[in-house]
C-alpha cells in the first residue's frame, strides 16, 4: 500500500471509530500527499462548510477542508470526548461565485464573520510531524459560526479588540492581532492556492483566517463565550 492509502485508511477508521490511531505506525506524507489524503478522509466525512489556511515559511501553506457536519451554530452544544480546542478566529464567508480577482472589491464576494474553530487530532504521538498533522486536516475538530458584520466596506483586519473566555479561564480581553497582521492576505494566499482541493471554494462556504487567541483545551462543561469589537458574540457549549 502507498503512503497514501496507508494514512487515508487510518484517518477514515479512527473518524468511524473516534479512537485515535498511532501516528508512529504511520509514514511521513509529503505536501501533496497530506492534500489527497484529506480529498479522501473527507469524501468519507462528506459535504464541506469551509477552509482554513495558514501560511508555512518553508513552502505552500496549510489549506484544509472544514465538515458541514461539525459546522453549527452559535449557541450550539458541541459533545466533547475528553477535551477540545478553542480558536476565536475571523472568516469570510462566500456570498457570490468568484470571477475576476475577488481581492479588488472583496466586499463584493465575502462577508466576514467571527467564528470559533474547534480543534483536535485524530492522531497520537504526531506533535513532532508537521505533515501528519497537515494530513489530519490541520487537526481542524469544527466550526462554529457566529454574527455576520454588517456593512463591510472591504477593509483589512490586523489589530482588533476581542474576547474570549472559556468557563473561568480569560483566554483575551482586548486588542489582539490577526496571524501575519491582515486577514486579507491570508484569504488572498488561501485564494491562490486552494484550486480544487475538496471542491474548491463554494458560495456559503467560510474561510477561516488564523487564531486571534493561540490555542488553548477544555473539558466538557466548559461554556465559551467569545466576541470581537463589530462581529458581536459567538458562543458555544462543550458538553
Amino acid at each position: 500500500m502507498t503512503t497514501t492509502e496507508i494514512f487515508s485508511a487510518a484517518l477514515i477508521e479512527a473518524h468511524r471509530t473516534g479512537a485515535r490511531a498511532d501516528a508512529a505506525d504511520l509514514p511521513v506524507p509529503s505536501h501533496a500527499e497530506a492534500l489527497e489524503i484529506q480529498r479522501r478522509v473527507q469524501d468519507s466525512i462528506g459535504p464541506v462548510s469551509g477552509f482554513k489556511v495558514a501560511a508555512r515559511p518553508e513552502g505552500p501553506p496549510v489549506v484544509a477542508p472544514i465538515p458541514a457536519g461539525r459546522t453549527v451554530a452559535s449557541g450550539a452544544r458541541i459533545e466533547v470526548a475528553d477535551q477540545l480546542g478553542i480558536e476565536l478566529e475571523i472568516g469570510f464567508e462566500l456570498i457570490a461565485p468568484l470571477s475576476g480577482d475577488p481581492m479588488e472589491r472583496p466586499q463584493d464576494h465575502f462577508r466576514p464573520r467571527i467564528v470559533l474553530e474547534l480543534v483536535d487530532t485524530r492522531l497520537t504521538g504526531a506533535d513532532d510531524a508537521p505533515m501528519k498533522k497537515f494530513a489530519d486536516m490541520q487537526i481542524n475538530a469544527g466550526l462554529v459560526v457566529g454574527p455576520v458584520l454588517d456593512g463591510w466596506d472591504g477593509s483589512d483586519f490586523g489589530q482588533i479588540p476581542a474576547f474570549l473566555r472559556c468557563g473561568d479561564v480569560q483566554v483575551i480581553a482586548g486588542p489582539v492581532t490577526v496571524p501575519g497582521g491582515s486577514a486579507l492576505s491570508n484569504l488572498k494566499l488561501f485564494l491562490d492556492h486552494v484550486g480544487d482541493h475538496c471542491g474548491g471554494l463554494q458560495p456559503g462556504q467560510i474561510v477561516i483566517t488564523g487564531s486571534l487567541s493561540g490555542i488553548d483545551y477544555f473539558p466538557g462543561g466548559t461554556e465559551v463565550r467569545g466576541s470581537i469589537e463589530g462581529f458581536g458574540e459567538v458562543t458555544c457549549h462543550l458538553g
